[in-house]
């Protein structure tokens, strides 16, 4: 079966073949709806029995058992802050090895949560090896990996920003976007980092390089990013805007200061 089909609409639309193979493992999800329908404990137990893993079954399912609130991503983590677990007791470092190029895109993002909860990683390190599933060419895959280091970015706020100002000169996309994402000050489904919503200007080494870039999931990504900004600190984005109108008149940035300053307009 191709991964370049076209993803239902709805998860009753998902054809029971695709479902089952999904929970197998054996393809990667083609869109945000397939995510979602993939029945994540199934699908560990599938994975561990293809790795003869089996031993690490019921630890993490009784661990999935006492989440209080059981959404895609609150498994997603616990798995993965499990399997961290797990793979220590054993010294198992193959494991995380397997599921990190493993075909799944979930057990992918497990193994991106394995990375973010160890806290014996030191930032510029786990950055470093986190680095890998920010360009991973999975959507879901890439968005769990700024998540999962999320609580070190803000933790580390400048160290995390001067690492991550120079991922802005990477030929890849993806990791250029990772830059701006995993920096925005509201962010989705995640902790707002309270010193750039004061004080955004913090995470300019970060915006200018990108202020033109070619692609347009980085320019978006900037544009939430200063349309965040600009929910707390306004007169921030309008002076930014107003610098960047004044030194590029490119599309790019004509396109994200449109995009930045959108909440800033409507008032």
């Amino acid at each position: 079966m191709s991964e370049s089909r076209k993803g239902a609409r709805s998860i009753k639309e998902i054809p029971p073949y695709v479902l089952e193979q999904l929970n197998k493992g054996e393809t990667a999800t083609v869109n945000l709806t397939e995510w979602l329908a993939v029945d994540q404990k199934l699908l560990f137990k599938n994975i561990l029995n293809k790795y003869n893993r089996t031993a690490y079954l019921k630890p993490v399912l009784k661990a999935l058992e006492n989440l209080k609130n059981q959404t895609v991503n609150t498994i997603n983590e616990a798995i993965g802050n499990e399997l961290l677990t797990l793979t220590s007791i054993h010294n198992d470092t193959d494991f995380f090895n397997l599921l990190k190029s493993d075909k799944a895109d979930m057990a992918r993002c497990w193994a991106a949560y394995s990375i973010g909860k160890d806290p014996e990683i030191p930032l510029n390190e786990k950055l470093k090896m986190i680095q890998h599933f920010a360009a991973d060419k999975h959507f879901g895959v890439r968005e769990i990996s700024w998540m999962a280091v999320r609580k070190d970015i803000i933790d580390n706020i400048t160290e995390s920003i001067s690492v991550l100002s120079t991922w802005t000169s990477s030929e890849d996309e993806n990791i250029r976007r990772f830059a701006s994402e995993a920096t925005r000050p509201r962010g989705v489904w995640c902790e707002h980092i309270e010193i750039l919503k004061q004080n955004p200007e913090i995470a300019l080494s970060i915006l200018s390089p990108l202020s033109s870039d070619p692609s347009k999931y980085v320019q978006n990504s900037v544009a939430n990013w200063l349309n965040d900004a600009g929910k707390t600190n306004p007169s921030f984005v309008v002076q930014l805007c107003s610098e960047w109108e004044k030194q590029n008149t490119t599309k790019q940035t004509v396109y994200i200061i449109k995009r930045a300053l959108r909440t800033i307009n409507e008032k």
